[in-house]
């Protein structure tokens, strides 16, 4: 029998379909290997090869994994990954957790803010500290100028884990903090920065973890959080203006529920008499400091006192409020502070300063 090119063509067809057919039914085939294969993604992927089907997403393009939900949390994302405090978290996450990650699949390796990063734009002095500076005008043979009741002020600072145990209880972290005072609205002295604090730390973070692994509870707080370490803080001047020194300090942070509380206690590393900047500092700072942290829905509103109770009331407190988020990460900021110690140069000088701006972070 003689077959038409139309049914010749037909049959050469069917024969090819039959063929590819055996071939993937063969042990041997790439279209076996992807059968065999359990999980669905990669059973999917392995199709999509054989087929010469491009991916639809790169990795770092996929949607985030959701096998962490369970925990409360939203998937992971990179800025929740490298900066897991500015991350979203729902009201019931923890956030000390959150801003320590303590999680045991976050990364080991973080950078990510630590105390409050904020700038305010105005901030107003009761009581100017124009002392310390009258020797230095003295000196350059000039008249002594005032400061301005009003200048800027902001801080920035940040932590870095350094080392991390494989489930995440301990951490040896590094971090700095800056604070800086500046006369910017001050242009018969050329606007300088009037003051600027520096502190390093180093210290090491231990998750403190009950029976149930969800830390240690009392009266409804649960302590979360032992921070043990060192720290130096001067504002980086020579004398008359110098101002400095080095601290071991322990920190307790507790919870319950949108409350956080942190208490502070550190000992000064005594220095020689000649070498010592201020021997009397900590009858103004004391040897402890107690915060808070309140989260109402989406604003924040902190609190602060410092001081030593046995010299008569030579302490400080600050109080702040931060608006939710309205600029993406900005939040508006307010800041009272009253007492002695806003900075370094001010250690033995009380005053009321009141400022506003915006602010990063509430400190978790």
């Amino acid at each position: 029998m003689t077959l038409s090119p139309q049914r010749l063509g037909l049959a050469m067809i069917l024969a090819a379909a039959l063929g590819d057919t055996a071939l993937a039914q063969s042990s041997d085939s790439p279209l076996a290997e992807c059968t065999a294969i359990e999980n669905d993604r990669e059973r999917l992927e392995c199709y999509d090869r054989a087929a010469g089907r491009p991916p639809t997403a790169k990795p770092d393009q996929e949607a985030p994994s959701t096998e962490h939900a369970a925990d409360g949390k939203r998937p992971t994302t990179p800025r929740g990954e490298y900066f897991p405090s500015l991350a979203w978290q729902p009201a019931e996450a923890s956030m000390i957790d959150a801003a320590w990650g303590f999680a045991p699949h976050s990364k080991p390796y973080i950078v990510d803010v630590y105390h409050p990063n904020y700038l305010l734009i105005a901030r107003w002095s009761s009581h100017v500290n124009n002392q310390p500076f009258t020797p230095v005008f003295q000196a350059a043979g000039t008249t002594p100028q005032n400061l301005d009741n009003t200048e800027a002020k902001f801080q920035l600072s940040f932590k870095m884990r350094l080392w991390a145990s494989e489930d995440r209880q301990w951490g040896l972290w590094a971090a700095y903090t800056q604070q800086n005072q500046w006369q910017v609205y001050n242009s018969s002295i050329s606007r300088p920065f009037r003051e600027t604090n520096y502190m390093p730390e180093v210290f090491v973070s231990y998750r403190v973890d009950g029976a149930d692994q969800k830390g240690l509870t009392w009266q409804g707080f649960t302590w979360r959080l032992l921070n043990v370490g060192f720290n130096h803080q001067s504002n980086g001047r020579s004398d008359p203006l110098s101002r400095s020194w080095n601290r071991v300090f322990a920190e307790l942070d507790v919870k319950r529920d949108a409350l956080a509380l942190f208490a502070k206690v550190w000992y000064r590393i005594k220095e020689s008499a000649d070498k010592d900047d201020n021997p009397d500092i900590t009858n103004y700072y004391g040897y402890s400091q107690f915060n808070a942290l309140y989260r109402l829905g989406d604003h924040s509103f902190t609190g602060m006192v410092r001081g030593y109770l046995g010299t008569g009331g030579r302490g400080a407190y600050q109080l702040g409020w931060m608006s939710p988020r309205f600029l993406g990460p900005l939040r508006a900021y307010v800041q009272l502070f009253s007492g002695y110690g806003e900075s370094m140069i001010d250690y033995n000088w009380r005053q009321t300063t009141i400022g506003a701006g915006f602010a990063l972070n509430d400190g978790l």
